[in-house]
């Protein structure tokens, strides 16, 4: 297994392939999201993260995923309108992924395996699960779903800054 992030690659939701490599020496925040959760409005504190802070290296990936509680149904294109036109995002996005199970996608597997959760766990609990991944490709906290971006700023910021 890779001990870096680089080695992964992941559709845009425009349907391009991307490599995670495109991002190396950026800091990452990655974040599994869906559009009619409790939590969803964290989509706006997550575009606010991502504009204070992409000019000194941040990058927010998201990630939608239908696994919890059917609450991302819509279709790639019904996704990126809802985020442009509700939260104004502009952040990468992805085409939607498994992040646990059988078809759990690669760069997740590697993820819950380089950060576990709660008591050594390594599936992830609900929609906005968040990892922030160091400028170097590793895997530096993973976040709860209810942890909201303002609550990890400081992180992100000391990670910018290479603390």
């Amino acid at each position: 297994m890779d001990d870096s992030i680089y080695g992964f690659e992941a559709s845009t939701i425009a349907g391009t392939t991307r490599s995670m490599d495109a991002y190396r020496g950026k800091v990452l925040l990655i974040v599994n999201v869906a559009s009619q959760c409790g939590l969803t409005p964290q989509y706006a504190g997550l575009e606010a993260l991502y504009r204070r802070h992409h000019a000194a290296g941040l990058e927010v990936l998201g990630f939608p995923c239908n696994q919890f509680g059917s609450q991302e149904p819509a279709s790639e294109p019904e996704i990126v309108q809802f985020c442009e036109t509700r939260f104004g995002v502009s952040f990468p996005m992805f085409g939607k992924i498994d992040v646990n199970g059988p078809a759990t996608h690669p760069l997740y597997a590697w993820l819950k395996s380089s950060e576990p959760g709660i008591l050594g766990t390594e599936s992830i609990k609900w929609n906005f699960t968040k990892f922030l991944v160091s400028r170097d490709g590793k895997v530096i906290a993973r976040y709860a779903p209810t942890s909201t971006p303002e609550s990890i700023e400081p992180d992100i910021v000391a990670a910018l800054a290479g603390v």
